[in-house]
């Protein structure tokens, strides 16, 4: 959750801090502050609500100029959403300023240490215990990062935390357990933040920082150690996307500018991946073929959307390598004990490669021995780097909170993997894999060909905007299409959503049908797997016998389905395991545009952060 900016250099430290934090707000917006060293003392501003609440404060009450600060934009955890448990936390004399990303765990027995010995305070978050601790610290060292150690070795939990000291005031310290932080090096200037969206303007050259690392910045370079003090060997890198990346380009949202990325962000997902010899590669793969084809069980770990994803794979997984595969909710995954051992492996999905549960989840499959391969959007991001093996997908910042093009990538990085098994394990010929490539190479422009065609699902979206609730169905790979449909439209319109198997309609669900209810369902391929086709033809005979309001996803030119669809949404014909990239487009139109018909923020939705770094 939590954004986090820090700087020290020879700018105005509030103006790159502000700057990073509007880059950083799909993080959490439930309150922001900002802390900047000038005139020999701590200068500090934060609200609740969004940063426009800042920025007024600021424009109202202007805080002197340095070159040394820190912010925050916050996704509440410990204490509500008000202006006094807003970051940045200070100590008792206002010397020491702490922002924090994470949860502090043992906290409340901090929290009762800390009073016994006089302290005060003021907020109920669980921060504030580390700003009254690294000043006890530095009081007795006078080194804020070795102040930061002391503090980190007594913490339990999950946290990044970026400090600045008014005695120290050249130094900007961070420190990272399980949540993320990267350094942006600049010339004579140095960034941190927990995204490189949030230096990205001023430079493209980054740090990764590991876990249990403390990093010490000065304008003349950074110094990175454990939390014990020893000196930690570092990787450097560079961001290969530029500011106006991040940038709207003139949509409305950020979520309407990454529907429309979609075909470019699937082609550059597939760039590069056949070698000269015309064999699939991977980004990082650290795992012999050897072992690979031991495997006798694969596991996709995953949440929320890209749980999604992994449902899909899971049906590719199966077909091109005849491999038993599971899908599992990260969250649920180590609490289940788990059968794991050398000959399984598994696949992590996550498009920020922080996600707190996947990486938990991730920890206990190579506790028990298995193998895990990852598959994300961030390089440097904690999973990437703890896996064994490693898929990329190149979709570019996402911004918005809903995902759509990560989802999408995802789906073609999925396939990749599935294609690579099937490779090494001598299940796929190179001639099949090839095909199935040149399938893939031609979803991107399948893709553009839906988005073109997109105007009269808005029209049907903004005319449902009072309905209260909308059912989705699906067969085979349309059954977890179903389920991101749903889910877009819990996250963005806030309505009652559901997604269903189509064929468990008549074990329950079909009470919930009743006259004009809106009824999404998406139909597989006529071609292929026929059965598949007929039997959610009669589903749709169904639904509208009681009264559904059939809103129909389907191929081009095909008939069965026109007679039975209130609504018709064409979509270009592809093969089945492969329909979910084009069919998902749709929906993702369609509850953005109804979220804004009701009137909701698209690209920030309620009570809901970008990055779920804590469990």
């Amino acid at each position: 959750m939590c954004g986090i900016v820090g700087y020290v250099g020879g700018r105005n430290a509030l103006d790159v801090v502000m700057a990073g934090l509007r880059r950083l707000e799909y993080r959490g917006y439930d309150s922001a502050g900002v802390a900047v060293l000038a005139d020999g003392g701590m200068a500090a501003s934060r609200k609740a609500g969004k940063l426009a609440n800042l920025e007024k404060e600021l424009a109202e009450h202007p805080l002197p100029s340095g070159q040394t600060g820190i912010g925050h934009t916050r996704w509440a955890t410990h204490g509500a959403p008000t202006d006094q448990n807003a970051h940045p936390h200070l100590d008792n004399s206002g010397r020491v300023a702490v922002v924090h990303n994470g949860i502090i765990e043992n906290y409340a027995e901090l929290r009762a240490e800390l009073a016994d010995r006089g302290h005060e305070l003021t907020s109920e978050t669980d921060t504030e215990v580390v700003a009254h601790l690294l000043a006890e610290c530095f009081s007795a060292t006078g080194d804020l990062a070795e102040a930061m150690r002391q503090v980190c070795r007594r913490l339990a939990g999950a946290f990044t935390l970026v400090a600045v000291a008014v005695d120290d005031p050249d130094v900007v310290v961070g420190a990272r357990r399980n949540s993320p932080l990267v350094v942006g090096v600049g010339d004579g200037e140095h960034f941190l933040a927990s995204d490189v969206a949030a230096f990205i303007a001023h430079t493209r050259e980054a740090i990764e920082l590991g876990q249990d690392q403390v990093v010490e910045l000065r304008t003349g370079g950074a110094r990175v150690t454990d939390f014990a003090g020893a000196p930690a060997e570092v990787r450097t890198y560079h961001v290969d996307w530029d500011a106006s990346a991040a940038e709207k380009s003139g949509y409305d949202y950020f979520m309407l500018k990454e529907i429309a990325e979609q075909p470019r962000a699937v082609a550059d997902t597939l760039l590069g991946r056949i070698d000269a010899a015309g064999s699939l590669t991977l980004d990082e793969v650290r795992i012999p073929d050897s072992e690979l084809r031991e495997v006798d069980k694969v596991v996709i770990v995953a949440c929320g959307t890209a749980y999604h994803a992994g449902m899909i794979a899971k049906y590719a997984i199966e077909h091109w390598t005849r491999t038993p595969c599971e899908t599992e909710l990260a969250s649920e995954f180590r609490y289940r004990d788990p059968i794991l051992d050398n000959r399984t492996l598994v696949i992590a999905v996550s498009q920020s490669g922080e996600t707190m549960d996947t990486l938990m989840a991730l920890r206990h499959a190579r506790e028990q021995g298995a193998k895990v391969l990852a598959i994300c959007n961030t390089n440097g991001s904690t999973i990437p780097r703890e896996s064994d093996a490693v898929l990329y997908t190149h979709a570019g910042p996402e911004t918005a909170v809903a995902s759509t093009k990560a989802f999408l990538t995802q789906l073609v990085a999925c396939y990749l993997v599935a294609l690579y098994l099937g490779q090494v394990r001598g299940t796929k010929w190179g001639d099949e894999v090839g095909a199935v490539i040149r399938e893939l190479s031609e979803i991107g422009t399948q893709v553009e060909q839906v988005l073109a065609t997109m105007e009269p699902v808005r029209e049907l979206a903004r005319g449902l905007a009072d309905k209260n609730t909308v059912l989705f169905l699906g067969r085979h790979v349309g059954y977890p299409v179903a389920l991101e449909g749903a889910l877009k439209l819990k996250e963005l319109a806030y309505m009652h959503a559901e997604g269903f198997a189509a064929g468990e309609l008549k074990h329950g669900p079909i009470a919930l049908i009743e006259q004009d209810v809106p009824v999404v369902v998406v139909v597989p391929a006529p071609r292929g797997r026929s059965v598949l086709h007929d039997k959610i033809v009669s589903n749709i005979q169904e639904i509208r016998a009681r009264g559904a309001r059939t809103i129909v996803i389907a191929e081009e030119g095909d008939a069965t389905v026109r007679p039975y669809a209130d609504h018709l949404i064409e979509i270009p014909a592809t093969p089945t395991l492969l329909q979910p990239v084009v069919a998902t487009v749709p929906l993702q139109v369609f509850a953005c545009e109804l979220a804004t018909a009701r009137g909701n923020e698209v690209d920030q939705p309620r009570n809901l952060a970008k990055s779920v770094t804590v469990e």
